[in-house]
């Protein structure tokens, strides 16, 4: 018996990292998937690697820009598995532009995936959460969320604004609706590559007491645990998973 069994859950941005590992993580546990990003080759190959061990998972193109495909996603799932009980809206992109330095055309596109998407695909699942009576809904953050020091103005500002946005919908969305965001720290990610890879984190690595870059894994697990009831008395609250860089 896995702990998501009968249970459809939409990740996005699960093409690799933290969404792919969480993605899989979830399909381990018995849960039908459903994987988007822009990149076809590399949803069909989280797919084939899911079926291979037994699980089911659907996969959809989708630009988290573009409402229209937001909907799609929904739209697909719903006519593939009939309902859906976990959204882990995971898709995000970083800027590097210090605030006097950023376009409006980047600190709108940041603001577009980082939240208005949250907001989009969240609105999306929620007549059927509400229908079915339950739901968990986990909102990928950052500690850019909780300091300046861990990220550029658009990114950081972005961050902030998912930490209110989680709260807002908690209280909104309940009693059938639990939603939680996880703040990773330093993860291994592509977004991470970009940044300059591990040895750009490498002050990071030094100021966390377990000395060491985070994997999807542990941000996946955090994911299953707000995914399942053994959160079941758990909302509106924001987990970091850093490493105790701040301790």
């Amino acid at each position: 018996m896995g702990r998501l069994d009968g249970k459809v859950a939409i990740v996005t941005g699960s093409t690799s990292g933290m969404g792919r590992d969480t993605a899989y993580l979830f399909a381990d546990e018995g849960a039908k998937v459903v994987v988007l990003g822009r990149r076809e080759e590399r949803l069909k190959e989280v797919v084939e690697n899911i079926e291979e061990k037994g699980g089911e998972a659907l996969y959809v193109v989708a630009d988290m820009l573009n409402p229209d495909d937001i909907e799609n996603v929904v739209k697909q799932t719903i006519d593939r598995f009939g309902t859906v009980d976990i959204l882990m809206n995971n898709a995000g992109m970083v800027s590097y532009e210090p605030v006097d330095k950023v376009s409006m055309e980047e600190w709108d596109r940041i603001f577009k995936i980082n939240v208005d998407a949250y907001l989009l695909m969240t609105k999306a699942v929620v007549p059927y959460m509400r229908e079915a009576g339950k739901g968990s809904i986990i909102n990928i953050g950052s500690v850019a969320g909780t300091s300046a020091r861990w990220g550029p103005g658009a990114y950081c500002s972005s961050k902030h604004a998912v930490n209110g946005l989680t709260k807002a919908m908690a209280r909104e969305l309940g009693p059938e609706i639990r939603v939680n965001a996880i703040l990773p720290g330093a993860i291994a990610t592509e977004m991470l590559d970009d940044a300059g890879g591990e040895e750009a984190m490498e002050p990071m690595k030094e100021m966390s007491p377990l000395k060491r870059i985070g994997r999807g894994k542990d941000i996946g697990t955090v994911a299953l645990f707000f995914a399942t009831d053994d959160s079941a008395f758990v909302t509106g609250q924001l987990l970091r998973v850093d490493g105790g860089v701040d301790c």
